[in-house]
């Protein structure tokens, strides 16, 4: 996304050199755009003169595998699907100034982990942005993106409808069964994933954790920020 002076004043609070790295995180629903604000932030940063890396907890997910195996495949995306004691440890390293470090991967194309982590230098900032990035008090500055749940799930089909449509190209995509499928007819099963999964998730787990929220950013059905609410003014 273009820059937006709103988000600088939270790049400001993380630019102050530190030993080991800083830590971001990022939450919110799912398609309410963690990624492009988490990255967009990230950008901030960099022009501040800060080496920056974002990390999805998607890619601390547990394999497809072991989900099956314990009965969680179905509720992929609840905090019990992710191994939440990886993604401190993680964290920990970073704070300690561990270099390099090991970012485990997640394949939206292949709806799983990959097998292969990616290896980076050790950051002054570290970006988790993700629907458990505040599950844990983890963050040095804590940002929750909110949006009327009704947009979110329009966003939310529009990525479907599109992971779908890129699917005709991949036949390794998770989303190839669909492709056959006409527009309207995927729209409905991501309405109905979305009511099934991804709305009580949001409910149950992703929206209680505003709590730990420093920072609240209020997005418009068009995506745009309307206004960042801090809550430690």
């Amino acid at each position: 996304m273009p820059s937006d002076p709103a988000l600088t004043p939270i790049a400001a609070r993380l630019a102050v050199a530190a030993s080991g790295a800083r830590v971001l995180t990022v939450a919110g629903a799912v398609a309410v755009g963690k990624s492009t604000i988490a990255a967009a932030l990230a950008d901030e940063l960099r022009v501040l003169g800060r080496r920056v890396a974002v990390v999805s907890t998607d890619g601390f997910l547990h394999p497809n595998a072991v989900l099956e195996a314990q009965g969680l495949l179905y509720r992929k995306g609840f905090p019990e699907t992710y191994d939440l004691d990886h993604l401190d440890r993680f964290v920990a390293a970073a704070r300690t100034g561990q270099s390099p470090l090991d970012v485990p991967v997640y394949s939206h194309e292949r709806y799983d982990v990959v097998d292969e982590p990616l290896r980076i230098d050790a950051p002054d900032v570290l970006v988790i942005e993700g629907v458990v990035a505040l599950q844990r008090d983890v963050g040095d500055v804590a940002v929750y993106i909110d949006a009327d749940p009704e947009a979110i799930e329009d966003w939310y089909v529009a990525r479907f409808q599109d992971l779908v449509a890129a699917a005709a190209d991949d036949p390794s995509s998770f989303y190839r069964g669909w492709t056959d499928l006409d527009p309207s007819a995927v729209a409905d099963l991501a309405r109905a994933v979305w009511a099934t999964v991804n709305l009580p998730n949001l409910v149950e787990h992703i929206d209680p954790t505003r709590a730990r929220a420093d920072v609240i950013i209020h997005k418009g059905p068009d995506h745009r920020i309307l206004s960042v609410e801090w809550t430690d003014p």
